[in-house]
């Protein structure tokens, strides 16, 4: 065996990994179905929190977006965290003509705690329901939201639920990377077992959209357990887990949408800072790289050199041709699926751009890596955290 066809092969090893994940994780990756309008009167009432530190330019809209819903007692609470571009005042301008509306301002930022955790813990002890939804600032739900997740919320036996809302992406960095999202989720996560068994290395989630019941919460430890994070995506439901309770996720691209980054700088900015908690750590770095590099980026270049410098050899040309092929075909069916209110032309240049795109997203995480080994900092919302974090502490500066 020639070494083309050795690394070709090999290629196509790696490459059918989250390609046979994949194709199971779509039957179970799902959205939820909708009961149509209409107040249900079985449903309980529920607590919507929303962190706000500097949002003036989302938050009305994200609010505006809640007190529409319909099917569904609710109370929205946001807190303020120490904003300096007028959020405050937005809020409070549309609490004054909407009483299920109310707004409390951080207490100073305690030591050892992320500032986004703290104030979800903040958020809990004001809310009045036992129902409580986590979203973010820049995030805007359809009016039937809260109805379908609270439904599936008693219907799940999961004790914390998150979805996965429709992702907006404009810039380049955007259209590139964000799409990621569901690759990795969908190639790398077993789904159906995650549904069976609490281990908390099948803990996944999105920090845009969690719900669950406030005695779960509690007894999960709340956003305590994951003070020092800064990516509760990850950590919160990995903290529901280590208590034994399951978590689970589902497709909210219906009902509620995001644009996270406004730029390319935020892009790269907003994943190292979740990197270290993810793919960057010193145990996951390599295999991670392994299964990327050489599944998803390899095969692309390895069948443009076969072209151009040796067409003759036709059974490696075409195996890596096929492991080149896994990878985009993934990402195609996640354009139309996931990203089908994204314009035509991004949502499909970023699939097939996705061997670019892998290898962006591994500098970042390399990046990430980088930082930590050199003690530089994280810095996220205008606070700095130190790369040197453990499980409870994380030296905020």
């Amino acid at each position: 065996m020639n070494l083309c066809l050795a690394m070709a092969i090999g290629s196509l090893i790696l490459a059918t990994i989250p390609a046979i994940m994949f194709a199971g994780n779509l039957r179970q990756f799902n959205r939820l179905p909708d009961d149509g309008p209409g107040v249900n009167k079985n449903l309980p009432p529920i607590s919507v929190l929303i962190p706000a530190r500097n949002e003036a330019g989302s938050i009305a809209s994200a609010v505006v977006s809640v007190l529409a819903n319909t099917g569904i007692v609710l109370e929205l609470i946001v807190l303020d965290d120490h904003s300096t571009d007028g959020t405050a005042e937005i809020v409070n301008q549309i609490a004054a003509k909407d009483d299920r509306l109310r707004l409390f301002s951080a207490p100073a930022l305690p030591d050892g705690w992320c500032g986004k955790q703290y104030a979800c813990q903040v958020l809990s002890d004001h809310a009045r329901y036992q129902s409580m939804l986590w979203m973010d600032a820049d995030v805007r739900l359809e009016n039937n939201a809260l109805a379908t997740m609270a439904v599936e919320l008693a219907r799940n036996p999961a004790a914390l639920l998150s979805g996965f809302p429709f992702q907006g992406a404009r810039s380049w960095l955007e259209i590139l990377l964000i799409p990621l999202m569901h690759f990795i989720l969908l190639g790398f996560l077993p789904i159906k077992k995650m549904r069976r068994h609490p281990s908390p290395s099948l803990g996944a989630g999105c920090g845009q959209l969690f719900l669950t019941r406030r005695r779960d919460y509690v007894e999960a430890g709340g956003h305590a357990a994951i003070r020092a994070s800064l990516h509760d995506g990850i950590t919160l439901p990995r903290a529901f887990r280590k208590r034994g309770k399951l978590t689970d996720i589902f497709d909210a691209s219906s009902l509620a949408q995001c644009r996270m980054y406004d730029s390319a700088g935020a892009v790269w900015r907003g994943l190292l800072k979740n990197a270290g908690e993810g793919i960057a750590t010193p145990a996951g770095i390599f295999p991670w790289t392994v299964l990327l590099l050489g599944g998803q980026v390899f095969p692309a270049g390895l069948t443009i050199y076969l072209l151009i410098k040796h067409p003759e050899k036709t059974l490696s040309l075409l195996i890596s041709a096929l492991a080149a092929a896994m990878g985009i075909t993934i990402r195609l069916i996640c354009a139309r699926r996931y990203y089908s209110r994204n314009p035509s032309f991004s949502k499909y240049a970023s699939a097939l751009a996705h061997p670019i795109g892998v290898f962006i997203f591994l500098l970042i995480q390399w990046h990430s890596v980088i930082r930590r080994l050199t003690g530089r900092h994280s810095t996220w919302k205008g606070r700095s955290y130190s790369c040197e974090r453990t499980d409870t502490i994380v030296k905020q500066c």
